[in-house]
C-alpha cells in the first residue's frame, strides 16, 4: 500500500518536530535541576530524547515529571530573582569592605607581589607564594599575571591562568589575601 499524502489520510507516522523535542529536553533539565532525576537517569533520558523519531517515544520520558503551573513558575521565578539580588548585594557589600590595593605609578618594570622581601609588594601570609604574581602597565592598561603560585591568583573570583587585564574596582586575591584594586 502506498502512503497517501492527503490531509488526514496518511498512514505514515507523524514526524517529531524540533519544538516537541526541545520541550521534553527542557522538562528533563528542570527535573534534574529540582533533584527529581539522578544524573544517570537524566543522561539516559536525554539520549533517548535526542534519538527519538516519533512524538510517542517522548511521552514516557516525562510522564513522572510533573510540570509546574503558571502560578508555581511565577513564584519560583520571583524567588530566583530575589536570590540573585541578595547575592549581588552581598558581593557589593563585601567588595566595599575589602582593603584597597592601589595601582602603582606606571613604569617600565612590573610590580612583583609575594612573600619574598625583594618584591615590590610583600604579603606575609602562608597562602602567598614567595614570588606570587606581577602587575604591569602595558599598552595603556593594567595586566596581572600569576607567576606559578601554589594557591593561585584570582580576579573577580576567576583564577588567572596567564595574563588578565584588570581595572579600578576589580577584586583580586593572592592565595587567601583579597583586595579591591583602586586608582586612589
Amino acid at each position: 500500500m502506498t502512503p497517501s499524502f492527503e490531509f488526514g489520510t496518511s498512514s505514515v507516522p507523524a514526524r517529531l518536530s524540533d519544538a516537541e523535542r526541545d520541550r521534553v529536553l527542557d522538562v528533563l533539565r528542570e527535573g534534574a535541576a529540582e533533584g527529581k532525576l539522578s544524573q544517570d537517569t537524566f543522561l539516559r533520558r536525554m539520549e533517548i530524547a535526542l534519538a527519538a523519531r516519533r512524538p510517542d517515544e517522548l511521552v514516557p520520558l516525562t510522564a513522572d515529571l510533573q510540570s509546574r503551573g503558571r502560578w508555581s513558575k511565577a513564584v519560583f521565578g520571583a524567588v530566583g530573582r530575589v536570590s540573585e539580588f541578595s547575592v549581588s548585594l552581598r558581593r557589593a557589600w563585601q567588595s566595599e569592605r575589602l582593603p584597597k590595593l592601589l595601582f602603582p605609578a606606571p613604569g617600565p618594570y612590573p610590580l612583583r607581589i609575594g612573600r619574598d622581601p625583594a618584591n615590590g609588594l610583600r604579603l606575609s601570609h602562608e597562602t602567598v607564594s614567595r614570588v606570587h604574581a606581577e602587575l604591569v602597565f602595558q599598552s595603556g592598561y593594567w595586566q596581572l599575571r600569576d607567576l606559578g603560585s601554589t594557591n593561585g591568583t584570582c580576579v573577580n573570583g576567576r583564577r588567572v591562568t596567564g595574563v588578565v587585564a584588570v581595572a579600578d574596582g576589580d577584586q583580586v586575591s593572592f592565595g587567601r589575601m583579597v583586595f579591591r584594586l583602586a586608582t586612589h
